[in-house]
């Protein structure tokens, strides 16, 4: 029995509990149906099952069923400037990066320097990319890739952006000087994309599967496998040194701590509730963990693996964006409880004070919305994000919080990446520099 939504397959699993069942997601309809074989007392009739997700039913179980359908129906569907960038001469290849919320430059490569700026959008349900100018918002082209692609990932040389088409296991280059794919890589069950700090293996998250395959990052060929103890493995970042990583499970709740140089899993801590993006926090030492179900932030000390507090950021938080010199954390909020979610949801950025991590500023969306995931513009004068269940794209202002642009794309538009970015290396996903 498997769960399957954007081309991604889960076993039944997933859900805690004992509870057995699953769901079945046409992958391009959106449709829900929720199938339930009582093995606890908990009986169909229990479970939410609302239209467009709504949120009151679903927040009161959250802790008891991890996953609820939503049957999305027709009727649904109603701080400081940062600098300019400069071009810096490109760096040798080698080394171990810096701290990812504190880059040692803000300043653009200068291979990069003459690029325009775009932004590249994975449409998940409509098996697309579609490339934003980012200057004048105008749509340049919209191009088909594999089946429900995920992110969009800038290789660790910055050469070559990826499309994660997680459900037609394979990558799909694209050159950022033409902004045109090349042919597809076969490569199993492409959910995320990451890069060791020395640049020498790429770490594909693949979710499906419960592991992380590493491979040499130009050819894709494996090296290495690794089995998690975990259901959903999808988001992960690296410590200030890169000798671990804290990989995020979405649908059982843990975080697993894997030593970079043995590739071995040395720790899991259970968060509980649904982990999603892991960022290291501008401290250094922490890391970052949202959950969409908790509408929060876990503060996680990465080296004794132990939760240390909690931040409340808003409904279904998922993305987590530090600023370039780590004054500001910014978190999205989804509005939904459900991974099919709605439309126009109360979907919101939550702005936390880097040093604190106390709550400044929250953004909405006007007449509601949906804000994933994305990446600042290259001069951070701007935040783009996907409007996950909105089909649409949002630029944020990030000096007053407006929404400066709402852009309409493809269906399902998911982990876009603004392109290009300062800093020596990416990490992966959709431009975590350093």
């Amino acid at each position: 029995m498997t769960r399957i939504f954007e081309g991604r397959v889960f076993p039944t699993r997933a859900i805690p509990q004992g509870l057995g069942g699953w769901l079945r997601w046409g992958p391009l309809s959106g449709e829900a149906l929720l199938e339930v074989a009582d093995h606890t007392g908990v009986q169909p009739a229990a479970v939410a099952r609302t239209d467009c997700g709504v949120d009151g039913p679903v927040r009161g179980l959250r802790r008891t069923v991890l996953l609820v359908a939503c049957v999305v129906l027709p009727a649904c569907a109603q701080p400081a400037p940062t600098p300019t960038t400069q071009a810096v001469p490109s760096p040798a290849p080698g080394g171990t990066a810096g701290a990812p919320a504190r880059p040692p430059s803000l300043a653009l490569r200068a291979d990069l320097a003459n690029l325009l700026w775009k932004a590249y959008v994975p449409n998940s349900l409509s098996d697309t990319v579609t490339v934003v100018d980012v200057r004048s918002r105008r749509v340049l082209t919209t191009f088909r890739v594999g089946h429900a692609p995920q992110h969009v990932v800038p290789s660790y040389d910055l050469q070559t952006l990826w499309v994660n088409n997680n459900g037609g296991n394979s990558l799909t280059p694209i050159d950022p000087h033409t902004g045109r794919p090349g042919k597809a890589v076969p490569v199993d069950d492409p959910y995320n994309l990451y890069f060791t700090p020395d640049g020498r293996l790429a770490v594909v998250v693949a979710e499906r599967l419960r592991r992380l395959d590493f491979r040499d990052p130009h050819t894709f060929r494996k090296v290495h496998s690794l089995s998690l103890p975990c259901v959903g493995p999808n988001h992960l970042d690296f410590s200030e040194d890169g000798s671990f990583f804290l990989v995020s499970c979405e649908f059982d709740g843990r975080l697993v701590k894997v030593d970079t140089a043995s590739r071995r899993v040395v720790g899991v801590l259970q968060l509980g509730d649904m982990p999603q993006d892991v960022r290291l926090a501008p401290d250094r030492r922490r890391f970052l963990v949202a959950d969409m179900m908790r509408d929060g932030l876990h503060v996680v000390d990465g080296q004794a693996l132990r939760r240390v507090a909690f931040v409340s950021t808003g409904v279904g938080a998922h993305g987590v964006y530090p600023s370039r010199d780590g004054s500001r954390v910014y978190v999205t909020n989804r509005g939904w409880h459900t991974v099919t979610g709605g439309r126009r949801g109360p979907g919101s950025v939550a702005v936390l004070d880097g040093r604190t991590l106390r709550v400044v500023l929250r953004w909405s969306v006007p007449g509601g919305g949906s804000p994933d995931m994305g990446n600042f513009t290259p001069d951070g004068r701007e935040l783009w994000l996907a409007g996950r269940y909105d089909d649409e794209v949002y630029a944020f202002d990030t000096t007053t919080g407006t929404v400066v642009a709402r852009i309409p794309v493809g269906r399902g538009p998911h982990g876009l990446t603004v392109w290009p970015q300062p800093g020596r290396y990416s990490l992966g996903h959709t431009g975590n520099m350093r």
